[in-house]
């Protein structure tokens, strides 16, 4: 399908999803996911009969199976089609296998403001995303060109209840005030829509078409609208960067279509960062496409032979409270990934979901922070070297019963690994049971240790602390945060991390202190073995540092912390590299060295 010239598909527009990670210079971000969603009408399609169309009343367009492409056949069309740029779409699917989604965004005609230069940047971070996603999810695509429904109870004043006549729930009347669609702010076009009849009499075959149908999407498993505005939401909430909801889902419950609205006056060029941008839309799309609390219910149940969304029944309800009243997402894969991940075999290790502002007994769609630090789908996204597309968030997406996903993909999620089941819970971290919490506010390293930190604590956390990295200056992979001063015999660079240390030389200067307490510093390392590594300070030579231990280093006095399975484990704890795309690092296994 061509859209006409005002009404571009720009895919570069979907970063306006940056409800987290940009940081804002002193604010606060929320993300109003749950909140928006619970408001948002879903309109979701009929059963559609193996050979015949949908019952009616018409709740959906095309949405259903078809037969993707043989295995190693996967085109991008970065190209520009007229009149607009499609970015992640593919060829007619022609085998019966799943194959990775087509997600495809579209925004309205309205100007947005933005410069040439800044459609370009954001452009080439939601191709990044888009691409990573498609890597991750398969589905059995839609067949054809993507139809959206059109809602019954708008167009509709009343359906036919007496289910012995021949047009039995079928629209009887229409509603002369039906104009259009809507997804959360944006206005459905007619050609995205499916049609819809009106049957006047009970028992006749005649029919008066309301609604022509649309000639929809092509290749187009996922259609996501995006709307740049200063909405009163935007206004209320002077935290709130963005929000999405979903709006459309097939007659399986899988998502087909939703919306993401940008505060316009958020987005300045002194917060952008391309890599964060990549991180939020991943983040958003993973809400949109099922992490997501109103469709918890919805998910499915497949067999181990079974396609993507096909032979599945509904799993029913997911989520329960533990012992402790810690909502959880209760699934296969999910209890299985945390399970290996804690090391722990407890019964009750389902997916811990954020408690905040959220009532007893409720689940909300977040990871809770203090045992999925870190996550892509934690409430709040940190420093984007930090955030990890991790196996608790891949298997919840697979349990969802309508994608077959890619779980040797996940990134290592370092943050409580090997800790056991009370791991994250109040009174460990309290207690400091724990090397991944703190206590106090002094200074230290970052869990990954690709970073100095301050012991410090937010909301989500609850009163617990970790060392979250320094606004300002704390990469110990970056060169150019070295000082002149070396009287620590810190050395900064690519392959340098942060240790505990309280390093000093013996010939310093005579201003400086005696002694120096205990802080992160950082040093270059080099790994031997697994968890095995030796450092290097600034004019020393490579000694080993005993994981777990502590090492000297001549002709300085104090002593050097060796941290325990943090280093020379995970291949892809890396700091960002000009050779490496724009995630952190590419989603692979995670390899012991």
């Amino acid at each position: 399908m061509v859209l006409p010239p005002p009404l571009r598909l720009w895919v570069g527009m979907l970063v306006v999803m940056v409800v987290l990670a940009v940081e804002l210079p002193g604010a606060l971000q929320k993300c109003i996911f749950d909140e928006v969603q619970a408001g948002a009408r879903v309109v979701r399609a009929a059963p559609v009969a193996p050979d015949g169309p949908p019952s009616e009343p018409r709740l959906g367009g095309r949405a259903g199976r078809e037969h993707p492409l043989p295995s190693g056949q996967r085109t991008n069309h970065p190209g520009r089609e007229a009149p607009g740029r499609r970015l992640g779409t593919m060829p007619p699917p022609t085998t019966s296998s799943p194959q990775p989604i087509r997600i495809k965004t579209w925004i309205p005609a309205e100007g947005n403001g933005l410069s040439e230069a800044e459609k370009e940047k954001l452009e080439a971070a939601v191709e990044e995303a888009v691409r990573m996603v498609s890597s991750l999810l398969s589905v059995n695509r839609v067949p054809g060109p993507l139809l959206l429904s059109r809602d019954v109870s708008k167009y509709c004043k009343f359906l036919w209840k007496n289910s012995s006549t021949a047009n039995y729930n079928r629209c009887g009347r229409a509603n002369s005030n039906y104009r259009t669609e809507t997804c959360l702010d944006v206005t459905i076009p007619d050609d995205h829509l499916a049609g819809c009849d009106v049957f006047p009499e009970a028992d006749s075959p005649r029919r008066t078409r309301l609604r022509p149908e649309g000639a929809g999407l092509p290749d187009t498993d996922f259609l996501l609208y995006l709307h740049v505005q200063a909405t009163d939401k935007c206004r209320a909430e002077p935290h709130v960067l963005a929000y999405a909801v979903h709006c459309q889902t097939d007659a399986d419950g899988r998502p087909l279509a939703g919306a993401v609205v940008l505060c316009r006056d958020r987005l300045a060029d002194t917060a952008y960062s391309q890599q964060a941008t990549v991180q939020t839309v991943m983040h958003e799309l993973f809400h949109a496409l099922g992490f997501s609390k109103e469709l918890f219910h919805t998910w499915r149940r497949c067999s181990s032979t079974s396609q993507a969304g096909a032979g599945c029944s509904p799993r029913g309800r997911v989520t329960h409270s533990d012992g402790s009243g810690q909502m959880r997402i209760y699934s296969p894969s999910v209890i299985a990934a945390l399970q290996r991940h804690l090391a722990s075999a407890h019964p009750e290790l389902g997916g811990p979901l954020e408690n905040l502002d959220v009532p007893p007994g409720r689940p909300s769609s977040h990871w809770e922070s203090r045992m999925l630090q870190g996550s892509i789908m934690a409430p709040a996204l940190g420093d984007w070297t930090t955030v990890r597309v991790d196996p608790v968030t891949l298997a919840a997406l697979q349990d969802t019963g309508w994608y077959a996903v890619d779980l040797s993909r996940a990134q290592s999620l370092v943050w409580g690994e090997g800790e056991g089941a009370m791991f994250g819970s109040l009174s460990a971290c309290q207690n400091k049971s724990s090397s991944f919490f703190c206590t106090g506010s002094g200074s230290g390293c970052h869990y990954l240790h690709l970073h100095k930190g301050e012991c410090q604590t937010d909301p989500h956390l609850e009163g617990c602390r970790m060392y979250k990295p320094l606004k300002n200056g704390s990469e110990c992979w970056k060169e150019e945060n070295g000082r002149e001063e070396d009287w620590s015999g810190e050395a900064f660079g690519f392959h340098s991390r942060c240790f505990f240390s309280n390093l000093t030389r013996q010939k310093r200067s005579p201003s400086l202190p005696p002694s120096s307490s205990v802080g992160g510093r950082c040093y270059r390392h080099r790994c031997t073995g697994p968890n095995r590594y030796q450092i290097q300070v600034s004019g020393s030579e490579w000694v080993d540092c005993p994981a777990g231990g502590t090492t000297r280093i001549k002709e300085h006095r104090g002593l050097v912390h060796c941290p325990d399975k943090r280093l020379c484990l995970y291949a892809d704890v890396t700091p960002p590299s000009d050779h490496v795309g724009t995630f952190p690092a590419p989603i692979a296994r995670q390899v012991r060295l």
